[in-house]
């Protein structure tokens, strides 16, 4: 297996896998929503998207999103998106997601790496305290809806 940064050429198979992890989280499938967000991200370059491919099939990806701390005057990740395909599953391929999101994240002189799950994906808070992340127990978090 092998871990690279996604290309718009890949577009079809992250789109594909990014409506299923939407759908992981009950959204309604839409593949052509999905297509043109994903592409949106590529294009723009307002996120990175790593993804792990078995036999040059995507099996697996993790988007970042940039962001920044005022407190430490340092770049920030947020580790906003990161799914595994049922079929591929159990391999190892979450971890590695994990590892390449934080060698970036060093690379690119970031403080850290934050993230959210739902308080029932209880095999995704195994792997992120596996691999070190800590749930914040320091401050609350608030989301102001605007729209749906």
């Amino acid at each position: 297996m092998e871990i690279d940064q996604a290309t718009i050429e890949e577009l079809e198979e992250v789109s594909n896998l990014f409506n299923l992890y939407r759908m992981f989280y009950q959204q309604v499938s839409d593949l052509e929503r999905a297509k043109t967000y994903i592409k949106d991200r590529l294009e723009n370059k307002d996120s990175i998207i790593f993804v792990v491919k078995d036999q040059q099939k995507i099996v697996g990806f993790t988007q970042l999103y940039p962001t920044f701390s005022s407190i430490s005057m340092k770049r920030a990740w947020i580790l906003n998106d990161l799914y595994v395909d049922a079929e591929a599953r159990k391999q190892g391929i979450g971890e590695m997601l994990l590892h390449k999101a934080k060698d970036f994240a060093i690379e690119t002189g970031a403080k850290s790496i934050t993230l959210e799950t739902a308080p029932d994906n209880d095999v995704a808070q195994r792997l992120y305290e596996k691999n070190g992340y800590k749930r914040d127990s320091q401050f609350y978090h608030y989301e102001l809806a605007l729209a749906e």
